[in-house]
């Protein structure tokens, strides 16, 4: 009689205890095999003690247990919500690179999450190497829209520094070739048997590096180009979250959606209207703040000590004059043209971006999960807080670049052409000819000269004008240049 096992045969284990992590856990690829096939967990009302079956509860205490824990979770929910609130207020007023850091986080946070929806474990694969080529994907992104943004606002500080002006001409070509050693990386560890779970985690992780990291990236640039870009547009996404809640359950009847069951008509339309009148309010009042209205020019300011700058015109009130049409006289009105640029802000906010959260809410329910997951206490994960936050974010970005912002030679993007588009002569000929310009505007005495700086020598080019010189020191063997007053 053969010995050998039975094929296809299995075994169901009856121990709920920890040890066989009877305790339920959020679906993911992981708990569906290869073959489809999966294992149901018992419910906790059928759970037996030593072969008696538990006394399932009376209706009253069920009821009471139920309002203990929305008790429970309403006092968690709030909480944090307060702890976020103050969090985010303290760090909009100490600084833009307070703020930077805190969407970094939340980057690095939500794709953690998404990534985890979909991933098996690698030990049970045998893929170790699955999660590191994640979070490789992850750096190599972050390196390359990162160090857009600083070539990009800051080229008047990488493009004279001896160390980064290498790493900025060239960042584009280095952020290539890092995402080319991941990819023949992620080629080289294909294996049989697992190629359509490698693949599809290849697939899933470039969906999360552009829904996430992506669409972050321009809320940070929001944040550079001045502070009203990032915290108006977060602001009218949160308005409008409150006020579609409190509609819908004051005068909510009809459903919008299928995939949000919650989601009334009614609700949608008066959140609507609540959130653009709340921007207008807001506008105005942040119109008043250089601190909001200016670009980050300067890293270390802050709320107390402000930004100076010459204001967009976008921010400068004009007066507006209604058509003569009879028999209705025309009448004028003072407001400044952010006002209404608003108006479009508060309408996607209210129209569009919700659809952000719906698809996040599809997503959930393919992989039959609550929430993304629970690094927010009492309100899920990170990206259940974020999914309508990161398209509106890109929506300002783009909508700002095409209709709001002044194009104009900056301090940046002259010295970017000059460095790379002039040779050294070239760039020693413009020298000496914004001397002569800087005399004939009266701004330096009429004897200009261009010599050695005469207190000391170092590595590097060193500036100093009185009413009469401009000494120059150069480190190329301490010469100077010819007199040109």
């Amino acid at each position: 009689m053969s010995t050998r096992g039975r094929r296809n045969v299995k075994f169901l284990k009856h121990s709920t205890g920890p040890a066989t992590g009877g305790e339920g856990r959020r679906s993911s690829f992981s708990d569906v095999s290869e073959e489809g096939s999966s294992i149901k967990l018992r419910s906790p009302t059928t759970a037996t003690l030593d072969g008696i079956q538990e006394k399932p509860p009376t209706p009253e205490e069920a009821k009471a247990a139920e309002y203990e824990k929305k008790k429970a979770n309403f006092m968690t929910r709030s909480f944090w919500s307060l702890v976020m609130i103050a969090g985010f207020f303290a760090a909009l007023f100490m600084g833009h690179v307070y703020i930077l850091l805190i969407i970094t986080a939340i980057q690095i946070i939500s794709f953690k999450e998404v990534i985890a929806i979909a991933s098996v474990p690698s030990r049970a694969r045998d893929l170790q190497s699955s999660k590191s080529l994640n979070w490789y994907w992850l750096a190599t992104t972050m390196y390359f829209l990162y160090g857009e943004s600083v070539v990009y606002y800051f080229k008047h500080i990488v493009l004279v520094d001896k160390v980064l002006l290498p790493l900025a001409t060239h960042h584009r070509f280095i952020s290539f070739v890092l995402y080319v050693f991941g990819f023949v990386f992620f080629v080289g560890s294909l294996k049989t048997g697992h190629l359509k779970f490698q693949f599809s985690q290849f697939a899933w992780t470039h969906m999360a590096l552009f829904l996430i990291v992506v669409q972050a990236h321009f809320i940070m640039n929001n944040v550079l180009e001045g502070m009203i870009w990032f915290f108006l547009p977060a602001a009218l996404v949160i308005t409008n979250d409150i006020f579609a809640y409190i509609c819908g359950i004051t005068f909510g009847r009809t459903q919008l959606i299928k995939l949000s069951p919650k989601k009334t008509v009614e609700g949608f339309v008066g959140a609507w209207f609540m959130t653009v009148l709340f921007g207008v309010l807001l506008t105005n009042l942040l119109l008043r703040s250089k601190y909001f209205i200016c670009g980050a020019t300067d890293l270390g300011a802050n709320i107390f000590s402000g930004l100076d700058c010459e204001p967009n015109p976008v921010f400068v009130p004009r007066t507006y004059t209604t058509p003569d049409l009879f028999p209705y006289k025309p009448f004028s009105i003072a407001m400044a043209p952010m006002q209404i640029h608003t108006l479009a802000l508060a309408t996607f906010a209210s129209l569009i971006a919700p659809f952000g959260g719906f698809f996040a809410s599809g997503l959930k329910r393919t992989f039959k999960i609550k929430d993304f997951g629970d690094s927010i206490p009492g309100h899920g994960g990170m990206t259940d807080r974020m999914d309508c936050q990161f398209i509106m974010g890109l929506f300002s970005f783009i909508y700002y670049h095409s209709f709001i912002a002044v194009y104009s030679a900056s301090l940046g993007s002259v010295m970017e052409t000059a460095i790379n588009g002039l040779s050294v002569d070239d760039q020693l000929e413009l020298i000496r000819g914004m001397a002569r310009y800087l005399s004939n505007q009266g701004e330096v005495g009429p004897d200009v000269s261009i010599r050695p700086f005469p207190y000391a020598v170092n590595a590097e080019l060193t500036t100093f004008h009185s009413s009469s010189h401009v000494w120059i020191n150069f480190p190329r063997g301490g010469e100077g240049l010819d007199s040109v007053g």
